[in-house]
């Protein structure tokens, strides 16, 4: 075929997808095209920021301060067989960080209420490499553990609940018991608050307190160093494998745990949503492209008659069927473009406009007692929107193929005859 049937057969496409008074249904058709793929890519794109926002947030935020393995002590352990056990984890390349800690519960108290709580006792020294609590600091820092031996930090609902702001006092009680010769007494003691986190997470911010490590060694009289060593991965997904290597690596009256024991549902269920979600979401752009199909074949047959003309003028059956795969593929090409810079628009747009909705309508779109994170999340990644745009584009050229081919198979006298 020459570059002047080429020409012609896009200049006639273009005719039929543009507006025109006398190709009215046929431009109709089109944009209904048009919209039903720009809708379904749009919407894929946007859910699949929010997937992402998720993911990102249970890596990054959840599982930034969550420990990723933790090595507890079936009973007594000396300091020299903590470090033993401290050396062999950071001999393995997959590990980034490890840290002491003392994990024990509590209540804390105030003139306002009282709380069961988790108390972990840390070196707020070397907090900063095994945990990303700072970044969710409201309020103080997590070194003024050093400067204030007696001091505490807690989540933002917590602190709410009791009615504390930083530079308060708050009791925390602990499971011992003072026996004197009257009456058993409860250990407690006052701390100062010196910082308040907000993670978003229920579980972390109403239940997590930290705390000193000698001061948690203090106030529940624990003869051993600490309860527990947190490990901190470079992949959070090597977890469960790094696990049952710690595990046959440590000698007896160890137990290794990973988060996974934790979060590892909700990590799993947000996977396959989004394998779900975006499955369902193919499916909608697939009746789109069917959409398409069926908009061919009635154009096909409101232009049988300006067909037969083009064959009659000389125009071979190869020229009429890229006239018709021309216009589907302006098609897909049009509603890709409208429906990835809506897609990119919504996923940069969708948290706040779901803030809006929230503070506009008095609601709370996610709960933290019910998913682990508060807000909604978005994270716009560049592979989705190429491998969408692709994919819409591969739909839009198949959806050509037969309505052309019915379009050139039209004889030029059998379509004059029904005119």
């Amino acid at each position: 075929m020459s570059k002047a049937s080429f020409s012609v057969a896009r200049h006639i496409a273009t005719r039929y997808v543009s507006v025109g008074k006398r190709s009215q249904l046929v431009s109709f058709m089109s944009a209904v095209s048009i919209f039903g793929l720009a809708l379904g890519i749009t919407i894929l794109i946007t859910v699949l920021s929010v997937m992402n926002g998720f993911d990102r947030e249970m890596r990054e935020s959840i599982l930034g301060i969550v420990p990723h393995i933790t090595i507890n002590a079936v009973e007594n352990i000396s300091l020299t067989d903590w470090e033993v056990v401290r050396l062999v984890a950071e001999q393995d390349a997959r590990v980034l960080a490890t840290a002491p800690l003392i994990e024990v519960s509590g209540v804390l108290a105030s003139a306002q209420g009282n709380k069961s709580v988790l108390v972990n006792g840390i070196d707020a020294s070397s907090e900063a490499g095994i945990s990303a609590i700072s970044d969710f600091l409201q309020d103080g820092s997590i070194e003024a553990l050093q400067q204030t031996q007696w001091g505490i930090v807690l989540g933002a609902t917590l602190a709410d609940r009791l009615g504390v702001g930083v530079g308060d006092k708050v009791d925390l009680f602990s499971a011992n018991i003072s026996i004197n010769p009257l009456s058993p007494q409860a250990t407690f003691r006052s701390f100062q608050v010196v910082g308040i986190f907000k993670v978003g997470t229920q579980e972390l911010d109403s239940e997590l307190v930290m705390v000193n490590i000698t001061a948690a060694r203090a106030l529940y009289r624990l003869r051993m160093p600490y309860t527990t060593m947190r490990v901190r991965l470079q992949d959070v997904l090597l977890a469960d494998e790094m696990r049952l290597d710690l595990q046959a690596s440590l000698p007896e009256g160890f137990a290794v745990a990973s988060w996974t024991s934790l979060f590892g549902n909700i990590y799993e269920n947000i996977k396959f949503s989004k394998t779900i979600v975006s499955f369902m979401l193919w499916l909608l752009i697939a009746v789109a492209a069917f959409n398409l199909v069926v908009s061919l074949i009635m154009i096909v047959r409101d232009k049988r008659g300006d067909i037969a003309i083009l064959r009659t003028l000389g125009a071979s059956p190869q020229t009429i069927n890229r006239i018709f795969m021309w216009q589907g593929c302006m098609v897909g090409v049009i509603g890709t473009l409208i429906g990835v810079t809506l897609g990119v628009l919504a996923s940069w747009q969708i948290s706040n406009f779901a803030g809006f909705l929230e503070r506009a309508f008095s609601i709370q779109l996610l709960s933290a007692e019910v998913y682990p994170i508060d807000y909604l999340p978005s994270e716009l990644r560049l592979t989705d929107v190429v491998l969408v745009a692709l994919g819409v584009l591969m739909l839009s050229l198949l959806a050509t193929i037969y309505p052309a081919s019915r379009a050139a198979a039209i004889q030029p006298a059998e379509a004059l005859r029904h005119e």
